[in-house]
């Protein structure tokens, strides 16, 4: 098929770095009043797994997050590609994100380019509110929606996020996870009086291969501008180990729609650029570049 016509094939060459895009995402993350004192900074121990079904038990003992304490930030730099519509074809995008546990907060922007223009847009929830926003050159906006439905997304994105890097962020009451069978768990988070709920799908490692939820909305493709509720997975491909610790190495998010699956975004991590316990204000300029290799067995 013709790229311009749309593409199942990912671009091979992606956006170079962007320092303004970096500048405006750190000032953001700086400026949108979250707390930087995560308090108490008890290890995680065997005892606050015992409850737990046994696939969520391996998991976590994969993620290895006994015996250190609960993460309570992170900032990660993605490469990637992107596309709206399954006709379309795909664009390279660099994006970045900053989570945080203290009152669940998640701020993520992501560029790429249409044409001789480029697109920012950012998708933040925090205090209970998710907004998404999409602006040509950072001064035009096409996309502006916060409503219940972005709400409820933008909270199961943050689970998703947890769930694929730093599991000890939902490791508490907020968090309820319940048996499925040996090679599955659900786990449901609850902020500010919504619920949301996603199945965790793990190899015999406790390794995370898949994470799905219903609890995300999509613009309808056959209504366009009309969100509808549809099933959202985003399978792993492949682990690393950064800072001593497994994150999944990329993957990809799925849209599962009676007319077809639909993949419409593909990340990996850039350089292993992720940080854990960052304060939102950092003064660092740049992220290190700690070390990184392949979990032995990990899946492709």
């Amino acid at each position: 098929m013709d790229d311009e016509r749309g593409s199942d094939i990912l671009p091979t060459a992606g956006l170079a770095p962007s320092r303004s895009m970096r500048a405006r995402f750190l000032h953001e993350v700086a400026e949108a009043g979250l707390r930087s004192d995560p308090g108490s900074r008890v290890p995680v121990t065997e005892a606050d797994l015992e409850a737990l079904p046994a696939a969520a038990q391996r998991y976590l003992r994969f993620m290895r997050v006994v015996g250190r304490p609960r993460v309570w930030s992170f900032r990660a730099r993605w490469t990637g590609a992107f596309r709206r519509r399954p006709d379309q074809p795909w664009r390279p995008c660099e994006a970045w994100q900053y989570d945080s546990r203290l009152g669940i907060a998640r701020i993520f922007h992501m560029r790429l380019r249409y044409g001789f223009v480029m697109l920012l847009v950012r998708d933040t929830y925090m205090r209970g509110q998710g907004r998404m926003l999409g602006r040509i050159l950072d001064t035009f906006s096409v996309v502006d929606e916060a409503n219940v439905k972005i709400d409820t997304g933008e909270l199961v994105t943050y689970l998703n996020d947890a769930i694929l890097f730093a599991p000890s962020m939902v490791l508490g009451p907020e968090a309820t996870w319940t048996a499925v069978d040996d090679g599955s768990f659900d786990v449901a988070l609850t902020d500010h009086g919504r619920t949301v709920t996603a199945r965790v799908f793990v190899d015999e490692r406790g390794a995370v291969t898949d994470f799905s939820t219903t609890d995300r909305y999509v613009e309808d493709p056959a209504h366009p501008k009309e969100m509808v509720q549809a099933r959202w997975s985003t399978p792993v491909e492949g682990w690393i180990i950064v800072d001593g610790r497994p994150v999944a190495r990329g993957g990809k998010a799925v849209w599962h729609l009676p007319g077809g699956d639909f993949a419409y975004a593909a990340f990996s991590l850039a350089d292993a650029g992720i940080e854990f316990d960052v304060a939102p204000a950092s003064p660092s300029t740049a992220l290190p570049a700690p070390a990184a290799d392949h979990v032995q067995g990990a899946p492709r």
